[in-house]
């Protein structure tokens, strides 16, 4: 049973526990302009929510954000007490998910990041915030030098005035060569199940609640690869399809069929040219409490507006 006063040594103690790191891109991020920490940060939270608060404070930027790492790594609560405690903080405005593309060109993909602020923040200064991260995440298109081979304009017409013409090269006729005999076609290999397919089926794995047969991968495999071709990877979809479950869930083919048609990214311009005036959005805001995406201003206290009708308070 948790104590009601958590001592600085415990606090300690919890965040020198093995923690995992997340994958590079993903993770915690803490925002700037923060007072060093000390005791009283959170002592107006409740004690579960005050204890997550100043283990996820002492974490290193970077570190894994989900609801079971962060239940494994600290000794007092579970994945539902955790998950409850990342939605009051939420709320409390101490902390916001977000999902933000990440790469330049043809090479880009969404990633999931925890920005974390010691100080509790007003929805106001949240959206500021989020507006002026997404600023500076926009790549700067920038001119790729020539290869060393290829010379410049100027070094190119210096060289072909000193060089004296040729005269033209007489053409040698090519022999003919025997026709290349046909070569037997490679034996058909076993078709391996796609990367859509293999995320579903470790979704079981991934939580119980959401074990899937081989049937149901199948039925669900090509929704599943609407998201691949959108430019998320496995990861994504998995933290996208677990986020905010409820304590049962009796069907979860039709779970996941909702989510999979719910929670879909959206598509983003891979070669045509973006309209102007309609910029490439590259941060969006995900719930709290049901991982839903969206933008920052359709979010208040870090939540949709289906969860803050849900919300009690």
């Amino acid at each position: 049973m948790a104590v009601s006063n958590l001592s600085p040594a415990l606090c300690a103690s919890a965040s020198s526990r093995s923690h995992s790191k997340a994958k590079p891109g993903y993770g915690k991020r803490s925002v700037p302009d923060q007072h060093l920490p000390h005791e009283g940060d959170f002592a107006l939270l409740p004690e579960r929510e005050r204890h997550i608060a100043g283990y996820v404070d002492a974490l290193p930027e970077g570190a894994a954000m989900d609801i079971k790492s962060l239940a494994r790594s600290q000794p007092l609560y579970g994945q539902m007490a955790v998950g409850s405690a990342l939605r009051a903080l939420g709320v409390a405005g101490h902390l916001r998910h977000v999902r933000c593309l990440s790469g330049e060109g043809g090479q880009v993909r969404w990633v999931t990041r925890t920005f974390w602020s010691r100080i509790a923040r007003d929805n106001e200064w949240w959206e500021a915030f989020l507006a002026a991260e997404e600023r500076g995440s926009a790549p700067q298109e920038v001119a790729a030098p020539l290869p060393p081979w290829v010379p410049t304009d100027h070094a190119a017409s210096e060289a072909s005035a000193s060089v004296p013409a040729q005269p033209p090269a007489t053409t040698v006729p090519q022999q003919r060569t025997a026709e290349p005999e046909p070569q037997p076609e490679p034996e058909a290999t076993v078709d391996r199940p796609s990367p859509a397919f293999l995320a579903l089926a470790r979704l079981g794995r991934t939580d119980s609640r959401l074990a899937l047969s081989a049937a149901d991968c199948a039925a669900l495999e090509q929704a599943a690869a609407e998201w691949f071709a959108r430019g998320v990877d496995a990861d994504y979809l998995t933290h996208a399809l677990t986020a905010g479950l409820p304590a049962s869930v009796d069907s979860p083919f039709g779970f996941v069929r909702r989510r999979l048609h719910d929670k879909i990214p959206p598509r983003l311009p891979a070669t045509a040219p973006a309209v102007p005036g309609t910029p490439v959005r590259r941060l969006i805001v995900e719930c709290t409490e049901c991982a839903v995406p969206g933008r920052p201003e359709a979010f208040r206290d870090g939540l949709c507006r289906p969860c803050r009708q849900l919300d009690p308070a």
